[in-house]
């Protein structure tokens, strides 16, 4: 276990939507052209806490609220992800997009298709598997949580 990749990232929800970053569509990535969650590394000597802290305000400028919490872990083959959940206190356009190809606020009927248009990309792209099954994961549990807000 010592040597898989170990990343924090978010879910963020709003008016019962989840922010979804569209990574960029490059083949040296993974999940190129993917929908999936904010987030990133653990850096040497960081917890996951302030990892997702500092990738999501890295990523698009956002502070999380101090109420962020724990959802799980999900490992696999390739990663150790250490997902935690916060509601989006923000409009979208205060967001700033500093990595990736787009954002969007992804509604669940397009989480439990597994795809998602762009007007960036202008098409339709698919949500990475991974991704999409924590998503599905999180709306069967805390259903009470996204309704909220």
């Amino acid at each position: 276990m010592t040597n898989t990749k170990q990343v924090a990232i978010a879910i963020l929800y709003r008016d019962n939507k989840f922010l979804m970053q569209l990574r960029d569509n490059k083949p040296n990535l993974l999940y190129p052209g993917h929908w999936a969650f904010f987030g990133g590394h653990i850096e040497p000597g960081e917890t996951p806490e302030e990892a997702v802290q500092r990738e999501i305000l890295e990523e698009i400028g956002y502070t999380l609220p101090p109420t962020f919490s724990k959802f799980g872990c999900y490992s696999d083959e390739i990663a150790l992800r250490h997902v935690f959940h916060a509601p989006l206190l923000v409009e979208l356009d205060r967001l700033v997009l500093n990595e990736g190809w787009d954002m969007g606020l992804v509604a669940p009927e397009y989480v439990r298709q597994g795809s998602c248009y762009s007007a960036i990309a202008g098409e339709v792209r698919p949500m990475g598997a991974v991704h999409q099954r924590i998503l599905l994961d999180f709306i069967e549990r805390q259903p009470i949580a996204i309704a909220n807000i």
